[in-house]
């Protein structure tokens, strides 16, 4: 704790370096806009979104090196910049679902515009609030690792530093860049499943007679992809462990078992001998029931979270109210790198976002008590779940925060409370996606702010101007952020698709959040997953489990994903070892630290930016050639070799000599 106090970040807080600038702020509007649009894209084909982190850091840096910008315009673009794709998480994860579920029968109407805009309004300003409650608490907890943090920190000082470091970042991102190219050429299988045989059992079904079910398990490889690995090398062997367990536990465990006793039975559309009907069946079966269950895990952990750091919270909470009382009394608040937007603004914006919302509520439930509770629900659950969403950052980055899962969780007690309230049919429906949406964008926002500012607090920048930053930015994205949505939406249904929910467009954590809002408020909502997910993540506390919320995220999660990352932890765990059985001191240890790390923050960084550029190709219909129809899955393996290779041995190569001095660790 001690090493924590003394740390020093790499511009003195003493500094007056341009900092909020004209120049940073368009070239990070810019790039909100931009970066928000091609998420939205990815995440309604694909149910995920790229963080946007790493391709601001290198963007902004690029241009205002050009402009001979300083450090901290950099860090504030970058800031800005990556605010977007937090307001295209929440949403694609929620708007399509006004539609999917019959609120919205069409989709691009100015009074759905209007209603969108002031969702996402509502909820990035909350979400920023909220940081600004919660910043001192997150960034400065030493637990808290941060891995998309310190990798953006270190894309900044490597670029203002030069020499060694700019070396290995800058030629990891060149090969994480290409790995992630070929991938999309298909020179390589970027994952691999294979469903291996048990045996034969036939089911005798009332409804249907007797069933042949090809009873056996899945199993699946993990992904290949230079950026999980990359961050499971940040976090380390433990937490990537614990985050893999609950994929584990998913496929090797409930979907076997489930699929082979109920399958048949739960989807018969669906049942048969051959291998696909097996898959396809395993596949709803995670789907709609082992990731409720996870779900219910999540909430468990999401309040055990919270009653850990009851203490801290509480903590910054006060100090956030003497700021308040110093400033009226005159004195001076706090130093440069410690001024959050002043108490009392926050709470005016708070109240404001709120009242906005209450309006938002009673336009969609046409109830004024209704209204009020779900405002009140709304609150609570958006400063809990900005709480947690924070702390998931602070463990696995911002590219694996499942916000999906947090919205789902509140969309449940938001449903449970209509229903309570006799609310009915459409307008109780909307309702609870309304709810769900506002909590969703205010969490994904809260998340990003907080691994920004994570950032700004490794290179010295000043909060409360980074969160001004992101509030232009979160107004203009959520203005902005309907038109290409409307684009994909119309322009699918002008080639013969169906839209939101469509084979083209599945947008399936809407689906899902449709799906859901629809069976609860109809009274058809299978509460029981939830509360065995909640049982069991009651059992991981009693367990002594040291993150129970990352165990129902792996479980949540797709296992490629969760596996990649626990490759990347397996990786770092060898380079400790080499630590260990070559008997480096302090010294090399932080070296080989801070150049593994390096490596791993331009996976990270390569792969997020080729993502991006593809993701553009698709938008505008670009069709790109495959080097195989087919490709192998014998050269991933040669790519994963190379990778552990690139992770492993020049980190451990560059540790240097013995009695060389310790460099800064990267690792705050």
């Amino acid at each position: 704790m001690s090493e924590q106090k003394k740390f020093v970040p790499f511009v003195s807080p003493e500094s007056s370096m341009a900092e909020f600038t004209i120049r940073a702020l368009i070239i990070g509007l810019i790039m909100c806009v931009i970066l928000g649009a091609a998420n939205a894209y990815l995440g309604l084909k694909a149910g995920m979104t790229i963080a946007a982190t790493y391709p601001a850091a290198v963007i902004g840096m690029a241009l205002l090196k050009i402009m001979k910008g300083s450090i901290l315009e950099e860090n504030f673009a970058r800031t800005v910049g990556s605010i977007g794709e937090s307001i295209a998480a929440g949403a694609i994860f929620t708007l399509p679902a006004f539609f999917i579920a019959g609120i919205w029968p069409e989709f691009a109407t100015t009074g759905h515009y209007l209603e969108s805009s002031a969702i996402m309004i509502a909820g990035g300003v909350l979400g920023i609030m909220f940081v600004a409650l919660l910043r001192r608490v997150m960034v400065e907890d030493v637990e808290l690792p941060f891995p998309e943090s310190v990798a953006a920190g270190e894309i900044h000082k490597a670029g203002r530093a030069g020499g060694t470091g700019a070396k290995f970042l800058f030629g990891a991102m060149g090969i994480g860049a290409l790995i992630q190219t070929l991938g999309q050429l298909k020179l390589f299988a970027t994952s691999w499943e294979k469903f291996v045989s048990f045996s034969k059992a036939t089911i005798n079904l009332k409804a249907t007679g007797t069933v042949d079910v090809q009873s056996g398990m899945i199993l699946s490889s993990p992904g290949v992809s230079p950026a999980y690995i990359g961050v499971g090398y940040i976090i380390g062997p433990k937490l990537a462990s614990l985050n893999f367990s609950g994929g584990l536990l998913a496929w090797g465990l409930f979907v076997p078992i489930i699929t082979y006793f109920l399958g048949p039975s739960l989807f018969p559309e669906a049942s048969g001998a051959t291998e696909e009907s097996w898959v396809g069946m395993a596949n709803n079966v995670w789907r709609f029931i082992v990731r409720p269950i996870a779900i219910g895990g999540m909430l468990t952990g999401a309040g055990y979270t919270l009653f850990r750091m009851r203490k801290s919270l509480i903590t910054g909470i006060k100090r956030s109210i003497g700021d308040v009382k110093k400033a009226a009394t005159g004195e001076h608040v706090a130093i440069r790198t410690d001024q959050d937007i002043n108490f009392k603004w926050v709470m005016i914006g708070i109240l404001a976002a709120s009242v906005g919302t209450f309006f938002i509520y009673n336009h969609f439930a046409q109830d004024v008590v209704a209204a009020l509770v779900a405002t009140i629900v709304m609150v609570v659950a958006g400063f809990f779940f900005a709480a947690v969403s924070g702390y998931l950052v602070g463990i696995i980055g911002s590219s694996n925060n499942p916000i999906s899962g947090l919205t789902l969780s509140t969309l449940l007690i938001a449903a449970l409370l209509m229903v309570a309230l006799g609310m009915t049919g459409a307008t109780g429906i909307a309702a609870v996606l309304g709810v769900a949406a506002v909590v969703c964008v205010a969490a994904a926002v809260a998340g990003e702010m907080l691994q920004d500012l994570k950032v700004g607090h490794i290179l010295g920048g000043t909060p409360w101007k980074m969160q001004v930053g992101d509030i232009i930015g979160v107004v203009l994205a959520s203005v902005v952020m309907f038109i290409p949505l409307v684009i994909l939406h119309q322009g699918d249904i002008n080639t013969g698709g169906t839209g939101f929910g469509g084979k083209a467009l599945p947008a399936p954590q809407a689906s899902l959040m449709a799906l859901l809002s629809q069976g609860i408020v109809g009274g058809e909502m299978a509460w029981p997953l939830i509360i065995v997910g909640m049982i069991m993540g009651f059992g991981f506390v009693l367990m002594q489990v040291k993150s129970p919320m990352l165990v129902a995220v792996g479980m949540y999660l797709p296992l490629e994903t969760t596996f990649a990352i626990f490759i990347g932890g397996l990786i770092k765990g060898v380079v400790e070892r080499f630590n260990e059985s070559r008997k480096h001191n302090a010294a090399q240890r932080a070296r080989v630290e801070n150049t593994g790390v390096l490596i791993a923050a331009g996976l990270i960084a390569g792969e997020a930016l080729i993502g991006l550029v593809f993701a553009g190709f698709a938008f505008f219909e670009f069709r790109l050639f495959s080097i195989f129809e087919t490709p192998s899955f014998f050269v991933s393996l040669l790519v994963f070799a190379f990778i552990a290779w690139l992770l492993i041995r020049i980190p451990v190569k560059n540790a240097g000599r013995a009695d060389e001095p310790a460099p800064p660790s990267a690792v705050m």
